[in-house]
């Protein structure tokens, strides 16, 4: 695994931590509305963080 993928994936640990860390109500809120929503829903979520991750990737990779 190259450094730039440690990077990335420390920098995604980060990112994922900051809102129980510093918010546990409100991320337990959250995470609990979205446990609520339908398979389809979380679906095109997923989908749209998936794709605005790719173009995030490839804008700063070149």
């Amino acid at each position: 695994m190259s450094e730039s993928w440690l990077i990335a994936l420390g920098l995604l640990l980060l990112m994922e931590g900051i809102g129980p860390a510093l918010f546990p109500r409100q991320w337990r809120a959250a995470v609990s509305e979205l446990s609520r929503q339908p398979d389809a829903m979380l679906r095109r979520i997923g989908g749209a963080l998936v794709t605005a991750g790719a173009v995030i990737m490839y804008i700063f990779s070149r």
